[in-house]
C-alpha cells in the first residue's frame, strides 16, 4: 500500500500555486497507473503537516479524506489515521482513486483560507442532513 499525501501544486508563477494537473486527472490516478500494482490511497493532503499526525491541533470536530481503489488499502490507511488521532466517524471514504481529483482540486481553497486566517491549523468538516 502507498499512502499519497502530496499535491500537485506549481510555484512557477509565485503565489498562489497552481495544479500541474486537475478535472480529467490527479496526481493520485497518475501514481497509481505508474506502480499498477501499488494499491494507493491518497489521504490527508487536505491539512497541513502538523495536522496530519496530530488532528487535535485544530479544535472540535474535522474531516479527512481517503479515496482508492483497494478496499483493505483504504481500511489499512484508515487504521494508520486513527493512530495518528483521526476519529473513525472523522474519516469520509470519497470512493476510488478519481475522487483525489477532487481533494487536489481543494488546495486552492485551502490556501486562500490559510491566507485570511494567518494559519494552516485549520481544516472543514462535513456536515449531512
Amino acid at each position: 500500500m502507498l499512502i499519497d499525501v502530496a499535491n500537485p501544486l506549481d510555484f512557477s508563477r509565485g503565489m498562489p500555486p497552481s495544479l500541474t494537473v486537475c478535472n480529467t486527472d490527479s496526481l493520485g490516478e497518475q501514481i497509481q497507473r505508474a506502480h499498477p500494482a501499488a494499491r494507493v490511497v491518497k489521504t490527508l493532503n487536505t491539512v497541513n503537516a502538523d495536522v496530519m499526525v496530530n488532528p487535535a491541533v485544530v479544535s472540535g470536530d474535522h474531516t479527512i479524506f481517503v479515496c482508492g481503489d483497494d478496499a483493505g488499502a483504504k481500511e489499512t490507511a484508515t487504521a494508520v489515521l486513527v493512530d495518528f488521532g483521526w476519529p473513525r466517524h472523522a474519516i469520509l471514504d470519497l470512493g476510488g482513486i478519481s475522487a483525489c481529483r477532487g481533494t487536489e482540486m481543494y488546495l486552492p481553497l485551502w490556501v486562500a483560507m490559510r491566507q485570511a486566517t494567518g494559519t494552516g491549523h485549520l481544516n472543514i468538516r462535513v456536515i449531512t442532513e
